[in-house]
């Protein structure tokens, strides 16, 4: 059912991506613009402009699978090592979870956390 975990490899798209998409142009973008194949079993990460929505593409045993999330507020993080001009990049699973749980590594940042985060500090 739900199959990631840190032993597959996954890959960040680094464009902004219109969380309209679904399965199939999710799937072109991974093709043209990443250079891969969709069903080779890696996760693909896609995040829209505000980055405030996540969608994870995951080839698993019997069909695609589509994760989301849509945060209620503040807004995702980028791995610090990620090139601003590179078109995807890997990223390590435990970077994935800081990312989606809304962890933020720098304690400068001036990112808007949600409320439920900004409870557990205190």
């Amino acid at each position: 059912m739900f199959n990631l975990n840190d032993g597959l490899r996954y890959l960040l798209y680094n464009r902004a991506t219109d969380m309209r998409k679904s399965f199939h142009t999710l799937s072109g973008i991974v093709t043209d613009a990443m250079g891969a194949d969709p069903c080779n079993g890696d996760v693909y990460i896609f995040m829209n402009k505000a980055r405030n929505r996540i969608k994870l593409l995951h080839w698993e045993a019997g069909g695609m699978a589509l994760y989301s999330k849509l945060l209620e507020a503040g807004t995702f993080g980028q791995p610090s090592h990620m090139e601003k001009e590179a078109i995807s990049g890997g990223i390590e699973w435990r970077d994935l979870v800081l990312i989606v749980e809304g962890v933020v590594e720098k304690p400068d940042s001036r990112r808007q956390r949600p409320e439920s985060l900004k409870k557990l500090r205190k």
